[in-house]
């Protein structure tokens, strides 16, 4: 089976675990505990549930999120890129350089734009995203426009996903 209809394969999930996906979201550093008080089981079937949520490959890891503005991340971009040559070999490599840039938080292949790629880059300041951009994204074989766009204030930021669309 290709990893692509992997990921399309709803693994079924019942309320239960629909509500540990829920709170997960908004702490994942929980003890099991806690979060089998949360949703109203004992620790035990909790930590089955969690464990077989994480072997089906729903929950793929936990992380904490860091505030940008205290750590001094200032500026966050949005950076449209145009390839000169559609082919695997040019995207891959371009994908491979990003993917090792910590300054890009996200990087999507996008359709629909004049631009194939849009990157979400933070950077301390003006100067610091110069450099990253002269010296790092402009430098990038393949590369025939860049577009830069900065964001002024974070209207919607969240990292939890819609689960009301789940089957039930």
């Amino acid at each position: 089976m290709t990893r692509e209809s992997q990921s399309t394969r709803l693994h079924p999930l019942d309320r239960t675990d629909r509500r540990i996906l829920e709170v997960l979201q908004h702490d994942a550093g929980l003890s099991n505990q806690d979060l089998a008080e949360r949703v109203g089981l004992s620790p035990s079937p909790c930590l089955r549930r969690v464990r077989a949520l994480e072997q089906a490959g729903i929950i793929i890891g936990r992380v904490a999120l860091l505030d940008r503005k205290r750590l001094g991340l200032e500026i966050t971009a949005l950076i449209q890129i145009g390839m000169d040559r559609h082919t695997p070999e040019r995207f891959a490599a371009f994908e491979d350089a990003v993917s090792g840039y910590p300054e890009v938080q996200h990087c999507f292949l996008i359709t629909g734009q004049a631009a194939d790629y849009l990157l979400q880059v933070v950077v301390p300041d003006m100067d610091a995203y110069q450099d990253f951009l002269l010296r790092r994204i402009t430098r990038l074989e393949g590369v025939s426009s860049v577009h830069s766009s900065f964001v002024l204030r974070r209207v919607v930021d969240r990292t939890a996903l819609p689960l009301g669309y789940l089957p039930t």
